[in-house]
Parts: C-alpha cells; sequence; structure tokens
C-alpha cells in the first residue's frame, strides 16, 4: 500500500516524502538522487553555491536519477553591516580561531553569492521543483519559474507568511514548525513570536490556504508523516532523519552528535551565521551565549565564521561546528538513503 495525496500525483512520485534540503554539504547529489530513485523527493540545498557549482550538481544529479527533484535557494536582501559590528565580531570570534591554531580573522571581500545570479542560473536549469526560504519571491519571479517547468515551494512559519506564498504564486508552502533543525524560515514578524510548534502551525496554515501544504520539523518517523497528513499536510519534509545516511556529506563526528543528541539536546542560536537556526549544543554556542544579539546578521556572521567552521571539521572539533539538527535527532537512523524511504513508507503504511 502506499499513500498517495495530490501532492505525489502532481509531482509522479510514490511517496508523500520530502528529504529537506540541508545547506552545508548534506544534501550531496547521491543522496538527492536515491531519495528520489526510492519514490520520494530528494533536494538540493543550492543557497550557497556558487552558480556553476549548481550546474554541475544539478548536472550530477540528473546523471543519476530521471526522477523528480528539488534544487533551494535563499531569499535574500543586500547584506548591510556597520564597521563597529564587524570590529565586534572579530574581538568576539578571534581567541575561538586561535584555540583552532587559526590567525586573526580578516572581513572577505563578499560575505556570500549574488542571490540573483543564483536565481537566473536555477531558471536556467529549470529543475521539476524549487523551494525558497528565509524570504519571498515576487510574482513575477514565480511565474518565470512556471513558465521554465519548475513547481514552486515557499517556506513559512506562520500563518501570515503562507498566506503571501499563496499570494505570490507558489505551488506549495512548507510548514516550519519550531522543532525544525538548521536555519528558521521567518521572513514576516519576530523571529522569536514565529517559533510555533508543528502540531499548532500546520492545521491554521491547512485550514488559511488553498495551496497544497507540506509538513516540515521535527519529523523522523512514518507515525509523525502520518500525523502530519491527519492535520492537513500532503506531504512531509524531512531533514534530520536522513543526515546519518551514508550518502550524506556531512563529517562523522556530526552524525555522531546527531545520533546521540538528547530531546533536549538542541537549540536555536546566532552565533554561526548570525540568524537563528537549530543544532546539537555545543562548546561554541555556550561560550557566544550571552553575546547573541552582539552579532551581525546573516550572512555577514556566517562569513566570518566559515573558516573556523571548517578548520574545525578537518580537526573533527565538533565542539567548534555547527551541528544542525531538528528536536528529533536521537532517533536518526543509519540506512542508506533508498532503504530509509522505504521503511519510512512502511511505517506511514502501518500508522
Amino acid at each position: 500500500m502506499q499513500a498517495t495525496t495530490p501532492f505525489t500525483a502532481a509531482l509522479g512520485i510514490e511517496h508523500p516524502i520530502i528529504q529537506a534540503p540541508m545547506a552545508g554539504g548534506a544534501t550531496t547529489p547521491e543522496l538527492v538522487a536515491a531519495v528520489s530513485n526510492a519514490g520520494a523527493l530528494g533536494s538540493f540545498a543550492a543557497a550557497i553555491l556558487a552558480p556553476s557549482a549548481i550546474a554541475d550538481a544539478v548536472g550530477r544529479i540528473r546523471a543519476l536519477t530521471d526522477r523528480p527533484f528539488n534544487v533551494n535557494l535563499f531569499v535574500l536582501d543586500t547584506p548591510a553591516v556597520s564597521a563597529a559590528q564587524l570590529a565586534r565580531a572579530h574581538a568576539l570570534l578571534d581567541p575561538l580561531r586561535a584555540e583552532l591554531g587559526l590567525p586573526p580573522g580578516n572581513t572577505p571581500a563578499r560575505f556570500c553569492e549574488d542571490p540573483q545570479t543564483q536565481l537566473e542560473a536555477t531558471l536556467q536549469l529549470a529543475p521539476p521543483v524549487v523551494s525558497f526560504t528565509f524570504g519571498i519571491l515576487d510574482t513575477a519571479t514565480v511565474a518565470r519559474f512556471h513558465r521554465a517547468g519548475s513547481k514552486v515551494i515557499g517556506t513559512a512559519t506562520t500563518v501570515a507568511e503562507a498566506l503571501a506564498w499563496e499570494a505570490a504564486g507558489a505551488d506549495y508552502v512548507c510548514a516550519q514548525g519550531y522543532e525544525a533543525g538548521g536555519h528558521r524560515g521567518t521572513f514576516l514578524g519576530d523571529m522569536e513570536q514565529s517559533g510555533i510548534g508543528l502540531m499548532a502551525l500546520l492545521p491554521q496554515i491547512a485550514r488559511a490556504v488553498r495551496i497544497p501544504v507540506i509538513a516540515a520539523g521535527g519529523i523522523m518517523d512514518g507515525r509523525a508523516i502520518a500525523a502530519s497528513l491527519l492535520l492537513g499536510a500532503q506531504a512531509a519534509q524531512l531533514g534530520t532523519a536522513f543526515l546519518c545516511c551514508p550518502e550524506s556529506g556531512i563529517p562523522e563526528v556530526w552524525k555522531d552528535a546527531v545520533r546521540t543528541a538528547h530531546d533536549d539536546g538542541t537549540r536555536l542560536t546566532r552565533a554561526f551565521s548570525g540568524r537563528h537556526a537549530r543544532g546539537v549544543v555545543n562548546a561554541y554556542m555556550e561560550k557566544l551565549r550571552g553575546v547573541e544579539s552582539e552579532l551581525p546578521p546573516y550572512p555577514v556572521q556566517n562569513a566570518l565564521t566559515g573558516e573556523l567552521r571548517q578548520a574545525a571539521a578537518r580537526q573533527g572539533r565538533a565542539d567548534y561546528m555547527s551541528l544542525w539538527a531538528g528536536q528529533g535527532a536521537g532517533m536518526a537512523r543509519t540506512l542508506p538513503a533508498a532503504e530509509l524511504v522505504r521503511v519510512l513508507a512502511a511505517e506511514l503504511t502501518a500508522a
């Protein structure tokens, strides 16, 4: 038996399961293709990559699968930061850099890839599905993706954001609960006030919009997928559940941190990127906990900590890595991606 929904029918997939896009190397082309080949929807996180790297990855995915897949981008405004903010950030980070054997930090020439250039490159690639977080596209850009043949998913953490995506012409809205690992997608209103749990958020969004809703946040097994469908979703998006798959590109120490996390072992932090994101609590987060409000916003802080996080990964220092994971992290299973999809589908059917 298969739990089909209008979402699965529209995309031509077998299971109402989406492997979430997770920036930072987790969503390799191999992971995306394995999930899609197993009958779910694989997602590639392209938000921090150069256009050429996006094209290379999409080409690799297409070489590995002929099934639908998703490419995810951030919607960002031009970053603005003062010299005083930069100086304060360096002062806070340099002692931590020294612990990893790094010299004092320098301000990079640019803080991120140009979002418009990334968007234009993705339009040319025309993946079957595109998804967006951190902001919202205008109706003209959504229409351009439709003309290219791409379905559009927008991320919402409140009913107001879901309605905004519907008005922009999105095909689907992803309701991101407070439990979700990684960055919050909030783009309207206060970040803390938008911290709504999935069980409260999902039925309210499903009632408010006419477009299909995807559930995301703390979903780790087929029972939670079934609960999401009962609450009004047409599919469930799982990220942390796929982090420990062999096809996942994250370091083994990150996988270990996910597998051993307790129910209260994650929290939101701005310390790594300048934007609220949920990860396994470690020494870096604790050291900067009291000064998070002084750090510059995303993507500035993310750029300033890039070398530090990379050095920590090379040294196997999980205490200084951004160990993004959701509140259900300890339920992660070490299974090949295709097998995990099959297990999730079987659990969903049983539920």
